[in-house]
């Protein structure tokens, strides 16, 4: 065999050596496994009960009328503070209204405590709806609650409302006939999220 012939024959075995080498890195065991994993959320459900907290008529100034309503959390999750957005709208029957009528109704929020009303804030409704929904929380349902706030499938404790309607000692004749539709919007916020 000649030198050429030996050469190549060198060459084209250290080829395929290396053929085999470069081969091989790629060969391995392997093993896999799977996994089933599920993240599921909670759900928040504040209720509360009744739905209509006041439906009242033939008030004069002077009179009071009370109701107390409770907040529930049928949800799973763990409620850290409720908010309350008020808003109104005043039906001026004789059309001569130079005032507000939300500023002659006075709110006042009332904690049950065995069966000794004590107030929790007191305000008028004009002054209610310009204040933000955390500010009431502050004022109103914090003092309330507290810091554990409303757990999952509790109740709260009653909270009652007083509704007065000032007697100013000034004519307030305009606002015979006149209504006052309210609306309160509550808004439960989840408390902060945890390592699970």
């Amino acid at each position: 065999m000649g030198i050429k012939k030996q050469i190549g024959m060198g060459v084209m075995s250290a080829a395929l050596g290396l053929a085999l080498i470069g081969g091989g890195t790629y060969a391995y065991f392997s093993s896999s496994e799977t996994t089933n994993n599920t993240f599921a959320a909670g759900t928040l459900d504040l209720s509360v009960n009744p739905t209509t907290i006041i439906d009242v008529g033939e008030l004069q100034p002077g009179d009071s009328v009370t109701r107390d309503f409770e907040l529930g959390n049928g949800g799973s999750l763990d409620i850290e503070k409720v908010t309350l957005d008020t808003n109104y709208n005043v039906t001026d029957a004789n059309g001569d209204n130079t005032d507000d009528f939300g500023k002659h109704i006075q709110v006042e929020f009332l904690y049950n405590a065995d069966k000794m009303d004590e107030v929790i804030y007191e305000t008028t409704l004009k002054e209610l709806k310009e204040m933000t929904p955390e500010a009431v929380n502050e004022h109103v349902f914090y003092p309330m609650m507290g810091e554990k706030g409303l757990p999952a499938g509790e109740a709260a404790d009653d909270l009652v409302v007083k509704f007065n309607f000032l007697d100013n000692d000034e004519d307030q004749n305009q606002f015979q006939g006149d209504s006052l539709e309210l609306e309160w919007t509550f808004t439960a916020v989840q408390a902060a999220g945890n390592d699970k």
